[in-house]
């Protein structure tokens, strides 16, 4: 979509959700990167209307965005890829080196971190 997450409305994020239950019948699990202001809205949407997932959902970002200095974008990413292969079926937040399900998660803007709720 490459669109500021703080521009996604309604629409964009039944536009996410469709994508992903195109791609729920390959049975593999999927990786979404994401901007972090609003992947957990994003994330509460897709468990809402997912029920039986038969695999992992996770939705990625960054703080510093890819090409910045310091930018946690690879190390996310990567550990995304990781989780995809352990975690069970669900919808969840992985970031800074944890994985969250995605209605216990929330942006600490302060911070800097997502945290738990």
């Amino acid at each position: 979509m490459n669109k500021d997450s703080l521009d996604m409305d309604d629409a964009d994020r039944r536009q996410v959700l469709r994508a992903v239950e195109q791609k729920l019948p390959d049975g593999v699990p999927i990786v979404i990167s994401h901007g972090t202001d609003t992947m957990v809205d994003t994330g509460l949407l897709l468990q809402a209307s997912l029920k039986e997932l038969k695999v992992p959902v996770i939705l990625t970002g960054a703080m510093v965005p890819l090409g910045f200095e310091n930018s946690d974008a690879l190390q996310n990413l990567t550990e995304s890829l990781i989780a995809a292969r352990l975690l069970p079926p669900g919808v969840y937040v992985v970031i800074h080196n944890q994985a969250f399900p995605v209605d216990r998660v929330r942006k600490d803007r302060d911070l800097g971190r997502f945290v738990w709720k």
